[in-house]
């Protein structure tokens, strides 16, 4: 055999091939995040300045748009029913209003099912998404990402010997659909990434990978499989 032939080196298509695709990794999620806000934005702002007199348009007095107008008006807005809803006279008023909607069969629905959703989302002390877990689903061997939601309660743990857990188990890449798991607490693999970074996992379908933020020293020792076929957490020494 001759001595070894050095590596080809990459023809200039091909490197202005990969510079092009970088390029777009990079700009593309900044470039389309800017343009959907700049789209919501100006949607706001000619939906509410409608509503506002001529005179009382900044245009009218500037030489140029001020955009966010319709925006802040609605920040304003919206912090302005809350500080009213918060006192006694605006809950009066909400009690009413809801004991109103109630008696309407096909609304009472759907406002009951918004309601659920935005304390759930916007709620200060909401809990949903606790942490990152694996679960193994849709059977044994493989692995799903799942998030843990709360502790199971009511008449599902009476009736179940293991401690149960809430796992949410989203699909992808629309993680605001999926499936609700009851699943053991012995049978969860509990992960060190965060829930965001979970999230972008999911959406991404696995192409955004999280770095493991465990210590070198942990990441050396093997995961040993436990007889019943489920990972155990690696055993410090």
């Amino acid at each position: 055999m001759g001595p070894p032939q050095p590596p080809r080196r990459r023809g200039l298509a091909a490197r202005l091939r990969t510079y092009l695709l970088t390029g777009l990794v990079i700009t593309g999620p900044i470039g389309i995040t800017i343009w959907l806000a700049v789209q919501v934005i100006g949607f706001i702002d000619n939906t509410v300045t409608r509503f506002i007199p001529v005179k009382y348009h900044p245009e009218t007095y500037l030489p140029f748009s001020v955009p966010g107008l319709g925006v802040i008006i609605i920040l304003v807005v919206l912090t302005l029913i809350g500080f009213f809803a918060a006192n006694f006279l605006g809950r009066a008023f909400l009690k009413i209003g809801e004991r109103i909607v109630a008696r309407m069969p096909i609304i009472r629905s759907v406002y009951s099912a918004l309601k659920q959703i935005f304390e759930t989302v916007l709620a200060q002390s909401s809990t949903s998404f606790r942490e990152v877990v694996l679960v193994e689903y849709p059977r044994r061997g493989l692995w799903a990402l799942g998030f843990v939601t709360s502790q199971t309660k009511g008449e599902i743990q009476n009736v179940t010997e293991d401690d149960v857990i809430n796992v949410f188990l989203p699909t992808t890449p629309n993680p605001t659909s999926g499936f609700l798991l009851f699943v053991p607490r012995r049978d969860l693999v509990t992960l060190s990434m965060s829930v965001e970074e979970g999230i972008k996992m999911v959406i991404s379908g696995g192409l955004v990978t999280p770095q493991d933020s465990r210590s070198a020293a942990l990441q050396a020792v093997p995961i040993i499989p436990s007889r019943a076929g489920v990972v155990d957490p690696p055993v410090r020494g």
